[in-house]
């Protein structure tokens, strides 16, 4: 065992908290070491130079064959605030970690803090095929959830998740990669007590629920682990959360109304029709959405001369109606000389590069694209001042799209792993696409959040992006991707905006009615039912599908689709004020009914409610079943059942905490 001196010495150092950490020109895979089974004991020391506590953990590794090599250091200590702790393997891989993308400042994962709590839990650390492997081992009747945007149940084990932002049209309950990723797991412990668990890296990572009261987090090295709490609530622990990866955005309130989409609108003509389709039947709604057919050939910054000859005309025909206009951005840029947003970003050199070079070439919908290198600031504000140009026709928000990023006619459904990426030194420097792909749909983001702010400080940005990761929510909402109209994704769209809710991104919802797929009048005006309940709020529709409008689907559907959109606006002052509270806090907005009482073991695994607040949410997500016979589980306390006089069978029940 190592002598308690020479730990002493590498805490007095700080050697592990150190910044000297230089990146050569391309090194995708960090430095390995040979860890294949670890035995451990903690102490804590104090430097005597600084005097701050800091944690060193000790380790003696075994070869497997029953003998013991020289033994190494885990080393730990607390961070941000009292109760979070970055763990790393040693010295060497603490040196060898790349700069956090997640962290709103990438300093906070850096830097001690003076702290004389020890942490409740620590993991054990191990390598296997060259792969990093971080395991948690927690007492029975633990609960994990988060993962991010996940299919499936609402409590996690049991899953395996893997983080790599992928294509998925169509995804099911077992689909374990989805369109963003969030590396981050919450555990409730029996005594209600809640930790937070975030493996801070970009790159493709497996989390492994699958043993009950057992976390397996394993990624090429060398990433950090952080924990946060254990605290008393989960609410406590998402807040600590956002003092890490941030809060989100404060949207503009039009934007918490409801948003109507179709892939697509083929016409300013069509989109007018709509919105008077609206106004006509006295259905509550604010927003109008563009698809990519308003494009000319799909090519991005572009209007179709003859099917949307005007878009400020028609934005400003959308306003006096009091409708705001959102349109499709896609990162994939039409390679086309002569096409004015080729050139420029030729000129400027903002495209990611193959591993010849040049500029990679991918399919997508205008045909061969190049795509910009938002890992890059010179190419990001390249994006923005782009962005800042379009939004003068008139444009309210802009909607991201394919940016994981998808590429069709190949196999991955993205661009090749050792494609290169000229990052800034802050995010990670130069690196293959292996390290960047999960975050480059995130910083697109980024890129159009900030490209709005350019062309107007005085407006509040709306972005809502498709590809992300843990941190995305400063700068955009999302939603749950190309969902199918089923009553299994009906049931599927609660647990999946609550683990959202869950990883840090509250601002969330499906495509009500589903994407894919002819929903019926019932299943569609019971999803409306619910959907209207949810953070996000927008119906969208497949090209090809029957049309998905809230009148769409006879008499009795279309009232039930008022009467849900009524009760939203009747609530949107409680949505307005639960979102300035998670800007600000970063509370959740909606929450698993267990948040209500996280000790009662009976709440842990409901998945057709969830709180907003303090109201509480049962929708019936069975066909054969109105929600007037669900025999709803309700936490203890006063919970009064009450509704606006619109009482329907398709609509959920509401109820108030005492």
């Amino acid at each position: 065992m190592v002598s308690s001196s020479s730990s002493l010495t590498i805490a007095s150092s700080h050697s592990f908290f150190s910044n000297d950490r230089s990146l050569p020109s391309l090194n995708p895979i960090a430095p390995s070491l040979a860890l294949p089974a670890i035995r451990s004991s903690a102490l804590a020391v104090t430097s005597r130079s600084k005097g701050r506590r800091c944690l060193i953990r000790r380790m003696s590794v075994s070869k497997g064959d029953g003998s013991e090599t020289a033994p190494s250091d885990m080393i730990f200590g607390p961070i941000l605030e009292d109760g979070v702790f970055r763990f790393d393997c040693s010295v060497e891989h603490r040196k060898a970690a790349f700069p956090s993308v997640s962290f709103k400042n990438s300093k906070d994962r850096e830097v001690p803090i003076p702290s004389h709590i020890v942490p409740a839990f620590t993991p054990t650390y191990s390598l296997l095929e060259e792969q990093q492997v971080v395991t948690f081992q927690f007492s029975p009747g633990t609960s994990f959830y988060g993962t991010g945007e996940v299919g499936g149940q609402l409590e996690r084990t049991g899953k395996r998740v893997f983080t790599w932002n992928t294509d998925a049209w169509g995804y099911g309950p077992g689909t374990t990669s989805l369109y963003q990723s969030h590396p981050w797991v919450l555990v409730v412990l029996p005594t209600g007590e809640t930790l937070g668990v975030l493996a801070d890296t970009t790159r493709k990572c497996e989390i492994d629920l699958r043993k009950e009261g057992v976390i397996r987090i394993i990624s090429p090295p060398s990433y950090p682990i952080i924990t946060f709490g254990p605290f008393s609530t989960p609410t406590a622990v998402l807040q600590s959360l956002s003092h890490a990866v941030g809060t989100v955005f404060m949207p503009p309130k039009w934007a918490l109304g409801y948003h109507q989409c179709r892939w697509s609108y083929m016409s300013g003509k069509r989109v007018a029709e709509i919105a008077q389709t609206f106004r006509d039947k006295k259905i509550p709604s604010d927003v109008i959405w563009m698809d990519i057919d308003y494009m000319d050939g799909f090519r991005c910054f572009t209007f179709d001369k003859e099917r949307f000859p005007d878009p400020s005309a028609l934005a400003k025909h959308l306003h006096n109606n009091g409708f705001k206009a959102i349109w499709m951005l896609d990162p994939g840029i039409k390679q086309e000389e002569g096409f004015d947003v080729y050139d420029s970003g030729s000129k400027n050199n903002v495209w990611v590069k193959g591993a010849d070079g040049e500029p990679f070439i991918g399919e997508v919908w205008p045909g061969p694209c190049v795509f910009p290198d938002y890992t890059n600031s010179k190419a990001r504000s390249w994006w923005a001042n782009l962005v800042k140009d379009f939004i003068s026709n008139g444009v309210d928000g802009i909607w991201n799209d394919m940016n994981e990023p998808a590429v069709f006619k190949v196999v991955t459904k993205t661009m090749p792993e050792n494609n290169i990426h000229r990052g800034d030194d802050e995010l990670g420097g130069v690196q293959y696409h292996s390290h960047y792909h999960n975050v480059y749909g995130m910083l697109m983001a980024r890129s159009t959040y900030e490209g709005m702010e350019l062309a107007d400080k005085n407006k509040r940005p709306f972005v809502l992006t498709r590809a992300g990761f843990i941190g995305s929510q400063r700068y955009a909402a999302t939603w749950t991707g190309d969902n199918l109209s089923t009553w299994e994704h009906l049931h599927m769209s609660i647990s999946m905006v609550l683990q959202l809710g869950l990883s840090g991104q509250p601002l969330s919802g499906p495509d009500i009615g589903g994407f894919a797929g002819n929903a019926t009048p019932r299943l569609f005006g019971r999803w409306m039912g619910v959907g209207a309940m949810f953070p996000f709020c927008r119906g969208h529709s497949e090209a090809g599908t029957d049309d998905h409008e809230p009148w769409s689907f006879g008499e009795e559907c279309e009232e039930v689709c008022r009467a849900a959109l009524k009760r939203r606006y009747q609530l949107l002052p409680h949505f307005y004020t639960l979102f300035y509270i998670a800007h600000t806090t970063g509370a959740p907005v909606a929450t698993p009914i267990f948040f209500a009482d996280p000790k009662d073991s009976r709440l842990r695994t409901i998945e057709n409610a969830f709180l907003l607040g303090s109201l509480l949410i049962h929708a019936s997500t069975l066909s054969n079943q109105g929600s007037h016979e669900l025999q709803p589980i309700l936490p203890r306390g006063t919970w009064l059942r009450f509704d606006f006089e619109d009482s329907h069978p398709d609509l959920p029940t509401l109820y108030l905490q005492g």
